[in-house]
């Protein structure tokens, strides 16, 4: 094959080498083939055979994020997370963690605004342990005072680490309040002090009802078993959980902005003047959507990117800048973030992203940029499709995202279909003044600094 064009991304540490023939159609990658079942309490159940390794990997999918959370009760999503790991009938607090670790596995959990997830990887032989221990926990979560004061202490703490004693960690949220109207997205997915010291046991046990039934939930399992004998396995344990009434909907309306957004966040923790600026953006899987991945890598994505090229090397006025298009059900949005160097002025950092921001609305991209977007975004997936836990968790988030399990298959297919035109309009669509949000962090002296220099 003649190689035409060699990209190196990801600077000289990690770097990728990513090869393309100009005009030759890419490989396609190969199929994922799944089996989709629902179980009469309405469990659905996505399963993939991989014989490649004796490893089963085992994803629960929860159709619960932050977006569903009411004022006054914001942070109960990921409360509930941790909430998960504390027992349930047939299973002591914190033993989920020690049988899957004793028998060479691994887990975790996560929580984001539009689902929950729960997910293990075992050795193939240990596929009866992570099916019952996840649906012991779905079917007779113990919900206690003492439980509940231990996880709501845990966020807490895990907030004050994360959050409130991080540099930025303000801005952050503050970016987030201001830059959406509807409640569903406009909180932190960790929520905040005063909501989390509200929660009551009672309002844990609605939650837990309303949200943790078999008919709200996905379970995806992508390994070295036989599916029919995977079934019979996931039915016993999961098949006689009662199911519940679907959840309300949330409502993802989110009005048209009008006009530019702004603040500035004195940050006593902040070393160096920062810049986020964010642009309203569309939902996932939208044409739109994928368009814009090509456009926000095309900005902002390795040590080729306009924006690194032009504020970092030309003009050295920040110490980094990065971004990304976030994947919302509900409508989401297009971050860059520049933090400076000493000295420099937040005025001249904004007036340069906008610049480089005004470029691609009037001119197409290079052949170069628009295919190393396209073969950087070829290259993860490929990657990421090796690992059966990213697959299994892939599977569950498309099916409850988007209702389409197969989006796997051609999720590439999509990103692949985006013109060089289509590039170009979504910038002049999305990334104008009365549609961004933009906050600007400024260090903030110290008293006893501030009395000394005096």
């Amino acid at each position: 094959m003649r190689i035409t064009n060699l990209l190196l991304t990801g600077g000289m540490a990690g770097a990728i080498l990513l090869f393309f023939t100009a005009g030759a159609p890419a490989e396609r990658i190969r199929k994922i083939d799944f089996k989709d079942t629902t179980l009469s309490n309405g469990l659905r159940v996505i399963t993939v055979e991989d014989h490649s390794a004796p490893v089963v990997s085992l994803a629960v999918t929860y159709n619960v994020g932050s977006r569903n959370e009411r004022k006054g009760r914001t942070g109960f999503a990921h409360l509930f997370e941790h909430m998960m790991f504390k027992g349930s009938e047939n299973v002591g607090p914190g033993e989920h963690f020690v049988q899957i670790f004793t028998n060479g596995g691994s887990m975790n959990g996560t929580t984001n605004e539009d689902r929950t997830n729960y997910f293990e990887t075992l050795p193939a032989n240990q596929l009866d342990l992570a099916i019952f221990l996840e649906a012991d926990r779905m079917r007779s979560l113990l919900i206690t005072k003492e439980n509940l004061d231990n996880q709501r202490h845990a966020v807490q703490e895990e907030r004050r680490l994360g959050r409130d004693n991080q540099p930025y960690g303000k801005s952050r949220e503050t970016l987030q309040e201001l830059l959406y109207d509807n409640f569903a997205y406009k909180h932190s997915v960790i929520g905040s002090m005063e909501d989390l010291n509200a929660a009551t046991v009672e309002d844990v046990k609605q939650f837990f009802k309303m949200y943790y039934a078999p008919s709200n939930a996905v379970v995806t399992l992508v390994g070295d078993f036989k599916t029919d004998e995977a079934l019979v396995k996931v039915k016993k344990y999961f098949g006689d959980i009662p199911g519940q009434p679907s959840p309300p909907t949330v409502d993802m309306t989110e009005p048209e902005q009008k006009a530019e957004r702004r603040t500035t966040v004195e940050d006593p923790l902040a070393r160096l003047p920062q810049i986020t600026v964010a642009y309203k953006a569309t939902p996932g899987d939208t044409s739109d959507f994928y368009a814009l991945q090509i456009l926000s890598a095309t900005l902002q994505s390795g040590q080729s990117s306009r924006l690194s090229q032009k504020l970092v090397k030309e003009k050295e006025l920040v110490q980094s800048v990065f971004g990304f298009i976030a994947e919302h059900r509900g409508t989401g949005a297009l971050y860059i973030t520049a933090t400076l160097q000493p000295g420099r002025k937040v005025e001249a950092v904004e007036a340069t992203i906008y610049e480089v921001i005004e470029s691609l609305k009037k001119e197409p991209i290079a052949d170069w940029e628009f295919q190393k977007a396209k073969n950087a975004s070829r290259y993860g997936f490929i990657r990421s499709m090796e690992n059966s836990l990213t697959r299994a968790i892939m599977l569950g988030q498309y099916t409850v995202f988007y209702n389409n399990p197969d989006l796997i298959n051609h999720r590439q297919d999509k990103v692949a279909a985006v013109k060089k035109e289509d590039v170009r309009r979504v910038a002049n669509k999305y990334l104008n003044a009365a549609n961004r949000t933009v906050v600007v962090t400024l260090p903030k002296m110290k008293m006893a600094t501030a009395a000394v220099q005096q």
